[in-house]
């Protein structure tokens, strides 16, 4: 099932949660939201949902505004858990087993022994980490066309985050889409294929992974002294970054790394290397404020 999100924004007073955004997530497609905390992310989410009124723009799930019966293809894991807290789990999986036509007890059972979770315990009594797991478990037992998903593995140790991560490859592989969001960039990076940065309500950059990685590297160098010039090097158009540290220098850039390593070298550079960025390099870079993004000193 595709999503689109059209000019969605949502406003708390003077307070702009969402701004003017707008995406389209073709389905089974895996797609991760990265955001600083109060980015934007939850809101967008229960906007998408009808947990909250868009104060303008609209979400359609293959091509259709969001109806009741859509539902029960639309699975929703919150952040915070909203599990009934009497409930043994096992009386959590019966009351999904009768609420959801495609609702699959038995892969919920599955999954709760892989997660390491006794059925027979009280909702209540369980650490946060195992709440995620009760959620994210009774979700994938859905067999629904979309997950949503914020923050599904958060306290989980990186044994029962692997599962989740490995959960999410399969749905997609099974056509289902998966939007998540998570404050592990790692888990992002290794997951999705499509990703947008929300920054103060923003999209700030969206594109898919390797695309958004393909052209943007660092160049590295050491110069003899920490007397050195770049040569006006901060100028070029294609350099979004220059980080300075002692006789190190680093240079993010957008295209043109190996030129850019050639200009290092005549200005005295040695040790000259062009590294691949990471995704959570690419995400710093689109959220970092202008004063931490530009540190050049005079005369470089």
């Amino acid at each position: 099932m595709s999503i689109k999100i059209s000019h969605l924004s949502k406003t708390y007073g003077p307070l702009i949660a969402v701004d003017d955004i707008s995406v389209e997530i073709p389905s089974g497609t895996i797609f991760g939201l990265l955001g600083p905390n109060g980015a934007g992310k939850t809101t967008t989410f229960k906007c998408m949902l009808g947990l909250a009124r868009a104060s303008h723009g609209s979400v359609a799930f293959d091509g259709k505004p969001l109806t009741p019966p859509l539902f029960e293809s639309i699975v929703y894991v919150p952040e915070r858990d909203v599990l009934y807290d009497w409930m043994r789990v096992g009386e959590l999986v019966e009351m999904n087993r009768r609420g959801f036509k495609r609702f699959k007890a038995q892969r919920a059972l599955e999954l709760l022994q892989t997660f390491g979770i006794d059925t027979h315990k009280r909702v209540r009594s369980l650490s946060k980490g195992m709440k995620t797991a009760v959620a994210v478990a009774i979700a994938f037992a859905r067999e629904a066309d979309v997950l949503v998903l914020d923050e599904p593995t958060s306290g989980l140790d990186p044994v029962n985050q692997r599962h989740v991560l490995n959960l999410m490859v399969n749905e997609a592989a099974r056509g289902a889409t998966v939007l998540f969001s998570s404050h592990q960039i790692g888990q992002v990076e290794r997951a999705a294929e499509r990703i947008a940065i929300l920054d103060r309500g923003k999209i700030v950059l969206e594109g898919s992974v390797d695309d958004l990685k393909a052209n943007r590297k660092i160049v590295e160098a050491i110069f003899p002294n920490e007397g050195y010039s770049l040569n006006g090097l901060a100028g070029d158009p294609r350099i979004g970054r220059i980080d300075r540290s002692g006789r190190i220098v680093r240079v993010t850039t957008f295209d043109g790394a190996d030129e850019i390593a050639r200009r290092l070298e005549a200005a005295g550079g040695t040790g000259v290397r062009v590294i691949d960025l990471n995704l959570e390099d690419i995400f710093l870079y689109a959220v970092a404020p202008a004063s931490a993004t530009a540190d050049v000193v005079e005369g470089s």
